[in-house]
């Protein structure tokens, strides 16, 4: 392992003296720190912060970051507090080491809490400094790289986490060459014998292919010469993960992965990208298709180049890509580019850097909004999916999304405000459903609706994260201000029996009992009333009386509006709808269910008032209700047009059909039929009756 002398050569060329010292400090700091600690492999613990700086030191990292690599452990392993080495050497340095220092061991219930947890701070300190995160994957390469000392089922764990967190996040910031290690030696720790399979084949591969792949090198420098362009070509080759990948993921052979052959055109400035490209098109014609321009449009994670795919001699297909130097750089080390590129302190982040910082604020924003670790988590993993679409917005302005997002994925990318307030689409001018997938090149068109709210069923087609933290938190103060509401009017209702309200209550009485129940607000109470966790009845009677006092049961029904929302459901086993007899069962959680007045599924709770309310329809009710309809009629040619048109004529609309024949005469239908109210469903019933051959028509209930 080469020492800090040898490091210290590698910084000077692109360090200052002093800079170049301060680093050595931190090494000698460190040694002392880790003194009589050893690695599993035996070798003194030093030479591991030795190694993740020599790791940053490829990258052209600046002083403080590989200070705070030398020290990066200092905090967890030794004891000394992050003041003390504040004091000696600064407070950027300091708050490096501790963003990237771990969480101390904490009592989590599952492996996937604590890496969760661990990945929250890890977020949050990445947010004070970028370079924090830097520091971490050059730990995490230097780690992954010393994996063999270790026992299989850590390795294995280990390489999990790296290849479903840390190279996603090492492609996020651009860094290709980290991210092609981190998955190769993931690769090679979870399926050691896969990863040698695909290792001799590809070595095989490639030496039967030298001779074309010599040939193909030459005509592309000759087709540049002869257009006096200065330009570097070079073979590129194909990793092992992504070869798996590809082989698993779209069901190829490896000899097909391995019939492309790819090369990459390295020239001086932008204009001549796109001249090299006019030369190899005349030199061999292009697929139709496969041209991309990541220049004009670069990926999220600030890559650039130009891509295309071309008909090589025999027919064989060579895939090209040509960039600028600084472009190379930036796709190889992303943003620890942004350090090397840099000229100015105090410069603006641009790029790369600009794109880091977005993409940070967001994991912060999820990370507020998120119910838990695990959950917040979730958002991120697909939040670093790579493969992105590119749509536009109706000014132009284009927006980078995951692939497979859809219009509400977009709405929520625009503003939440946008996302909470979304009630249709349009999809290069044509109105689209919300869940239909956006394709590259699309103009969409979010069309919203003041007092709109999210619908629980978007949870089902959203792939950003952003989009399903923000429907969660918007469905959750929804449900909770529905539940108060009801809860209020439950509460009210019981109060109005015993001749009193809400207001008439003293305030003393009702902190008396939220200290009672150990709640802060009188809201929470009421949400807890409109959830069904808390009966109306139990409430009323503690509020009213001293203890032990009973209060006769409060008479008359609650009107139900149907705009409850969340928190009022309607029963399924007897699909009551407006002018039936109604009760309501307080269910724990999920708020009021409405039930029929002789459902045989709360006959035994029926009178009981802790657990049922009686209930009325509002007058004003509207809205559409499901009911199920048992058809009996005779066997005839188009059944089931003829009922659809009869239940059509009386202004229903069927929502499911099935058929059962009974026998080769008689056919039983079920029918599921929505309808406003019972005056309604009469009618719809009284029109099929008018059909020739209906015998008996029932209503289903349990």
């Amino acid at each position: 392992m080469p020492g800090i002398e040898v490091l210290a050569e590698r910084l000077s060329t692109y360090l200052g003296p002093e800079q170049v010292n301060l680093v050595r400090r931190a090494y000698f700091y460190a040694e002392q720190a880790h003194d009589g600690q050893r690695r599993r492999s035996g070798e003194p613990y030093v030479t591991h912060p030795l190694a993740v700086a020599s790791i940053l030191a490829d990258m052209h990292m600046d002083h403080q970051s590989l200070m705070a690599a030398m020290l990066h452990d200092v905090i967890e392993d030794t004891g000394i507090a992050k003041e003390a080495l504040s004091q000696q050497f600064g407070e950027t340095v300091a708050e490096l080491v501790d963003g990237v220092s771990k969480l101390t061991q904490m009592n989590f219930e599952t492996k996937a809490e604590a890496q969760a947890e661990n990945f929250q701070k890890m977020a949050m300190a990445m947010a004070r400094d970028i370079r924090v995160i830097l520091v971490k994957l050059a730990d995490r390469l230097h780690n992954m790289r010393t994996l063999e000392v270790l026992s299989g089922e850590k390795r294995r764990r280990i390489a999990k986490e790296t290849l479903e967190i840390y190279a996603p996040i090492a492609n996020r910031l651009g860094m290709h060459t980290v991210r092609v290690e981190f998955e190769d030696l993931g690769f090679k720790a979870m399926h050691p014998m896969r990863s040698s399979l695909i290792n001799r084949a590809v070595k095989s591969a490639r030496g039967n292919r030298k001779e074309i792949v010599a040939k193909i090198e030459q005509s592309l420098a000759h087709c540049l010469a002869a257009d006096g362009i200065q330009g570097e070509v070079s073979g590129r080759q194909k990793h092992l993960y992504g070869i798996y990948k590809k082989m698993r993921g779209k069901r190829r052979a490896f000899n097909e992965i391995m019939d492309v052959y790819a090369f990459r055109i390295v020239v001086d400035k932008v204009d001549t990208c796109y001249r090299v490209l006019g030369a190899v098109h005349n030199l061999y014609k292009p697929l139709p298709g496969r041209f991309k321009d990541y220049i004009a449009i670069p990926k999220a994670n600030g890559y650039q180049s130009l891509h295309t795919t071309l008909f090589g001699m025999h027919g064989v297909p060579i895939e090209i890509q040509i960039r600028t130097a600084e472009m190379e750089e930036m796709a190889n080390n992303g943003i620890a580019a942004h350090w090397l590129y840099k000229s100015n302190e105090d410069e603006q982040p641009k790029g790369n850097h600009a794109r880091a910082r977005q993409w940070v604020k967001g994991i912060l924003e999820l990370q507020q909004r998120a119910g838990n670790s695990l959950e917040f988590i979730e958002s991120v993993k697909i939040d670093l999916f790579p493969d992105e679409v590119y749509v536009f917005t109706p000014k132009g302005r284009i927006m980078e999304l995951p692939k497979g997002s859809t219009a509400v994925d977009f709405a929520y990318a625009v503003h939440t405000d946008v996302g909470n307030s979304c009630i249709a689409c349009r999809i290069n001018r044509r109105l689209a459903p919300l869940s239909e997938p956006l394709q590259s090149g699309s103009t969409v068109e979010i069309v919203s609706a003041p007092g709109a709210r999210p619908n629980p069923a978007w949870l089902n087609f959203v792939v950003t994260g952003k989009a399903r933290t923000h429907i969660r938190h918007a469905l959750k103060q929804q449900r909770r201000s529905e539940s108060i509401s009801l809860g209020e009017r439950l509460l009210n209702k019981v109060l109005t029996g015993f001749d009193s309200s809400l207001e008439q209550i003293a305030q003393e009485r009702i902190q008396a009992i939220l200290a009672e129940y150990r709640l802060e607000l009188i809201e929470d109470l009421l949400e807890d009333i409109g959830l069904g966790n808390r009966m109306a009845y139990v409430v009323a009677r503690r509020l009213l009386s001293a203890e032990g006092e009973q209060l006769p049961a409060p008479e008359g029904p609650l009107a139900i509006r149907g705009t409850e929302g969340l928190v009022l459901s309607y029963a399924k086993c007897c699909t009551p709808i407006p002018g039936d007899p109604i009760v309501g069962h307080l269910s724990a959680g999920k708020g009021m269910v409405v039930h029929l007045e002789n459902c045989r599924n709360i006959s035994e709770i029926r009178h009981n008032p802790e657990k049922c309310v009686q209930l009325s329809w509002a007058k004003d009710i509207t809205g559409e209700f499901n009911v199920e309809l048992r058809v009996e009629l005779e066997h005839q040619r188009g059944l089931i047009a003829l009922l659809a048109s009869s239940v059509n004529a009386a202004d229903g609309n069927i929502e499911k059909i099935s058929m059962d024949e009974r026998d080769g005469r008689i056919s039983v239908v079920q029918l599921v039929v929505s309808v406003h109210d019972r005056v309604h469903l009469a009618r719809v019933i009284k029109k099929l009756r008018t059909l020739t051959g209906v015998v008996r028509i029932t209503r289903m209930r349990t």
